[in-house]
């Protein structure tokens, strides 16, 4: 699903307070919900990043990873960042936010923070990564999200 314009849509999940676990298609719409949130200069920046969410890790990136279990890993960027990408590159895949359904779910069961925030900050998180942040500058960007 490409992420371009980003205006908001029926599927607004922003007042949606979770009691049961979200199902991939909720953590999408909180995921598109975030990065519509973004400050426009930082919105119009992220291109076409898809959004995927996932059970778990498949098992090679676990192991690329090195992770000693599946639930290690809530989010991944997956592509080249802004900072290292040239105008003469041929793009070789899509920019891509990867959320991992079941360690959020295990996240937020263990630490009993609001999900709409746990996964609004593994989303600016890894935007961040696309962006090429330092963690201060993705600490700042997230602040900035209403």
């Amino acid at each position: 699903m490409s992420l371009g314009p980003h205006t908001r849509t029926l599927t607004n999940m922003t007042h949606v307070a979770f009691t049961t676990p979200p199902e991939a298609a909720d953590i999408e719409a909180v995921a598109r919900d975030t990065i519509a949130g973004l400050p426009d200069a930082v919105r119009a920046r992220t291109g076409d990043i898809l959004v995927q969410v996932h059970d778990f890790p498949d098992e090679d990136l676990e192991a690329d990873m090195e992770l000693e279990t599946p639930f290690d890993l809530l989010g991944l960027y997956q592509g080249v960042p802004l900072t290292e990408k040239s105008v003469g590159d041929v793009p070789q895949d899509v920019d891509t936010i990867l959320l991992f359904r079941r360690p959020l779910l295990d996240y937020w069961c263990e630490t009993g923070e609001d999900f709409r925030a746990v996964v609004r900050h593994v989303v600016i998180h890894e935007i961040g990564h696309h962006f090429g942040l330092s963690d201060a500058e993705m600490a700042a960007a997230e602040a900035a999200v209403p």
